[in-house]
């Protein structure tokens, strides 16, 4: 704890006399290099576990925690495989699925496609991410498909528009083996959020993609969702086992492990690399202290002739600077959390003036910039910065206590 006196003079220095420009100067510079590190900091960081959030959220989201796929494309006697899965402790749900590259046509355009073949109530769980037209209109036997916005932009279609589904393995006949072509009506247009979910995929119920994909009763996949996504591995380890030779399990881990491993390993260098920021603040600190003590030397052996102790030198200096690196880092996260509430605006001005799409969805796969602020990570940032300027404190300090009174003022 301070002293009243310590605490008046450490708050004397905070703010230098006018015959002292160039020391508040270098104060400024400090306190706005530490608000500016740990902006950078804490933007960052957060842009980047929202990246991954939504990324694993809109991912999981659409294709599940697991896949359980036969080798060879189809899954007989899914209902069973189903139910066995679903009595596994940690399952939540499992489902039928059917996806498949096909083309697609519409008014002379040709382009591939990913179709969806799913059952009504995980057609149902994209109501949210409808932007157009209704997902009730699509039922078994209604012909009709919803597709993802970007694909509907590259085709020039709308909802009511007939579409014209491609798949090259139809049936065989004498002549070789005929492509299949069917119309479908496009009943919603859908916006997930991934460019790539919105540009390829197409959804229609599960026995239409049968009927098209002449598969009879069987499925391709079995979507499930497990309630501790970290833990899938474990969870479906049993079922793993009881599947051997008839079909495969693929968790989230595994299928996007390449780009998570990716984001992960980036995160962490660019938390390394603008620690460096902070550190270049922690020696602003330091470099300012050293201009004061040597500035107030003479009322330092005052201080010391007039009963001051080492101790208190010590005191006041520190909380100088560490007052000094407060003040930057609370201003740090003031301008962090106002850049990362303005970012799209921030995101779209710096489009318009550059002239350069900076958030390209199709390289960034997320449609927006995502932002997910973790506490226990800005409390890191924060101790890092408290402590880097607590640190750049020492030296001054020991140097301001060690002053001999007698030295200094002996050719006053």
């Amino acid at each position: 704890m301070l002293s009243p006196f310590e605490w008046m003079i450490a708050k004397r220095y905070l703010w230098p006399g006018k015959g002292e420009a160039f020391i508040a100067l270098v104060a400024g510079i400090s306190v706005g290099v530490v608000m500016l590190s740990v902006a950078m900091l804490v933007i960052v960081m957060s842009v980047m576990n929202g990246f991954r959030g939504e990324l694993l959220d809109k991912i999981v989201g659409l294709n599940g925690h697991a896949v359980v796929q036969g080798y060879d494309g189809r899954l007989e006697n899914w209902q069973s495989v189903i139910a066995d899965i679903e009595r596994t402790p940690g399952v939540v749900e499992a489902s039928p699925m059917i996806e498949r590259p096909l083309l697609v046509s519409y008014d002379g355009t040709v382009q591939a496609i990913f179709l969806r073949g799913q059952s009504d109530e995980d057609i149902a769980a994209l109501r949210d991410k409808i932007i157009l037209g209704d997902l009730r209109t699509l039922q078994d036997g209604s012909e009709r498909v919803a597709i993802g916005s970007r694909l509907a932009q590259n085709l020039g279609v709308r909802v009511g528009d007939s579409i014209t589904i491609i798949n090259p393995q139809g049936r065989s006949t004498p002549f070789g083996t005929s492509i299949r072509q069917i119309p479908y009506e496009v009943g919603a247009i859908f916006e997930v959020g991934i460019y790539t979910f919105d540009e390829k995929f197409v959804m229609l119920p599960l026995k239409d993609a049968q009927s098209l994909l002449l598969m009879g009763d069987s499925v391709a996949q079995i979507e499930v969702t497990v309630d501790d996504p970290d833990q899938v591995g474990e969870i479906l380890g049993p079922v793993s086992e009881r599947l051997t030779g008839r079909a495969v399990i693929s968790d989230w881990k595994a299928m996007n492990s390449a780009l998570f491993e990716a984001l992960q390993v980036e995160r962490v260098a660019m938390f390394f690399a603008l620690s460096f920021m902070v550190l270049v603040a922690a020696f602003n600190i330091l470099s300012s202290l050293v201009m004061l003590v040597r500035a107030k030397t003479r009322d330092i052996a005052i201080m010391r002739t007039m009963g001051a102790t080492r101790r208190s030198l010590l005191k006041i200096f520190v909380t100088t600077g560490t007052t000094v690196g407060a003040i930057g880092t609370m201003a740090g996260l003031l301008l962090g959390a106002i850049v990362l509430f303005f970012r799209e605006p921030i995101v779209d001005f710096i489009a318009f003036t550059t002239g350069q799409e900076i958030w390209d969805p199709q390289v960034r796969f997320l449609s927006t910039l995502p932002s997910r602020t973790d506490p226990w990570e800005v409390l890191g940032i924060v101790a890092l910065a408290l402590t880097m300027s607590f640190l750049a404190t020492l030296y001054p300090a020991l140097k301001a206590a060690n002053t001999d009174p007698v030295q200094v003022l002996r050719y006053e």
